[in-house]
């Protein structure tokens, strides 16, 4: 399974942030990852690939980082931009960050705000969205801030940002989000607590942290294992064990949904990995049912609601699921590209504001014959590749070449396990 595209990004970012060598293995050479390791070569850490998935970074240490000459291009990365703006604001340097114009549709204010307040000048649009320059303080001020949107880019931002800093960095955020920045800023040698005070949880760097090179072996992203996951829960005959899989208790809420609804899901072999749980995967063909997802455990599972929306198009019963508005600032309004999408292939939707609901076929096959509009979003493109195997006509992508950003062996993964695609 391909490796997981958050650690992947913070692997390289930590590791050229600080003192010494680190080699990495297992990294995800998605476009979206290696835009990052190049942005961080340009600001100074010296990285080298030497083999597949195998990368050495030697890093300058949080203050030794440089200005770059030219812009920084993330392309379609928002985790690689948002990131590397904490980076830039704590080294004191300046950047400007430009991508794709899917990326520069995204909103950054959630980020550049909070960094303002730690003394980094911003110059950009109205909108605050890319192309944009972020000037950071010769010394970035601690803050403690309550972060007003569940993100767990917004609160690493401020993390990174705060390495340099002097005292205390507090993030307070509602519901808890993805802790990866934690626990690998833990890994190079930083401390950092986090505790729980009534519904609120509450993230405590101590700054001006010494971090030192450390060996990442990065763990399989449950967001790319998401579609084998479906496929084999819907296709009858599957049995599959997907190797490897991060099982962060802020990252499996698919998995949790998934078994809910009846998916037969087997952990097998639980181990700890760079930080993280661990685990293999056995998988099932399983006869799915309908349920009511909540919108607490969206953040467990934001990246993955397009492939749980194909689960409850092939499952029996009306699935509702609620929390959804972060799905219209990713890549693409994907709340809306879902609903158009199985609307076009003879599925049962009703789209809310945040909210979506998807009448499954059950023992019938979804309809299919239609194409897809995938806006350039490669977990869209790959939610609906998947569903065309279960489908009673073909399903059309108008573009699937956006997935190499997140899942580059995503064809070759599908097509060992038997799966033929029409290119």
């Amino acid at each position: 399974m391909a490796g997981d595209k958050s650690i992947s990004h913070r692997a390289l970012i930590l590791s050229a942030m600080a003192t010494g060598s680190s080699r990495i293995t297992g990294l995800l050479e998605g476009t979206d990852v290696l835009a990052t390791a190049s942005v961080m070569q340009q600001m100074g850490a010296q990285i080298q690939r030497l083999g597949d998935g195998i990368w050495q970074v030697t890093g300058v240490g949080p203050a030794g980082l440089r200005s770059p000459e030219a812009a920084l291009d993330f392309g379609n990365s928002g985790t690689g931009a948002r990131l590397v703006m904490g980076v830039v604001a704590g080294a004191g340097i300046s950047a400007e960050f430009t991508g794709d114009a899917s990326l520069s549709a995204r909103p950054m204010a959630r980020v550049t705000n909070p960094l303002a307040l730690m003394g980094a000048q911003i110059t950009a649009n109205e909108k605050t969205t890319l192309p944009l320059r972020l000037a950071g303080p010769p010394m970035a001020m601690p803050i403690d801030y309550v972060s007003p949107v569940a993100s767990a880019q917004v609160k690493s931002a401020i993390l990174l940002a705060g390495v340099n800093a002097p005292g205390q960095t507090i993030v307070r955020e509602t519901p808890i989000t993805r802790d990866h920045s934690e626990n690998m800023l833990r890994l190079f040698g930083a401390t950092v607590d986090s505790q729980m005070q009534g519904d609120q949880h509450i993230v405590t760097l101590t700054g001006e942290a010494q971090l030192r090179a450390t060996n990442i072996d990065v763990p399989g992203d449950p967001s790319s294992a998401a579609f084998p996951m479906v496929a084999a829960l819907c296709v009858p005959g599957s049995d599959v064990v997907l190797k490897n899989i991060m099982l962060n208790p802020q990252r499996d809420g698919l998995i949790r949904v998934l078994r809910d609804m009846g998916g037969d899901i087997e952990i097998c072999d639980e181990r700890r990995q760079a930080g993280e749980r661990v685990a293999d995967l056995r998988v099932r063909y399983s006869q799915l049912k309908a349920v009511e997802v909540a919108a607490d455990i969206a953040p467990s599972m934001i990246d993955e609601y397009p492939a749980l929306a194909m689960a409850a198009a092939c499952a029996e019963g009306t699935t509702y699921m609620a929390g959804l508005h972060e799905l219209r600032v990713k890549e693409s309004d994907r709340l809306s590209a879902i609903a158009d999408g199985l609307r076009a292939n003879g599925v049962t939707v009703e789209e809310g504001e945040d909210s979506l609901s998807v009448s499954g076929c059950g023992q019938a096959r979804v309809a299919g014959g239609g194409t897809v509009e995938s806006r350039h979003d490669h977990r869209i493109a790959m939610s609906f590749l998947v569903l065309g195997l279960t489908s009673a006509a073909p399903i059309g992508v108008d573009d699937t070449s956006m997935i190499e950003t997140s899942f580059p062996t995503f064809f070759s993964l599908m097509e060992e396990l038997g799966v033929s695609f029409e290119r």
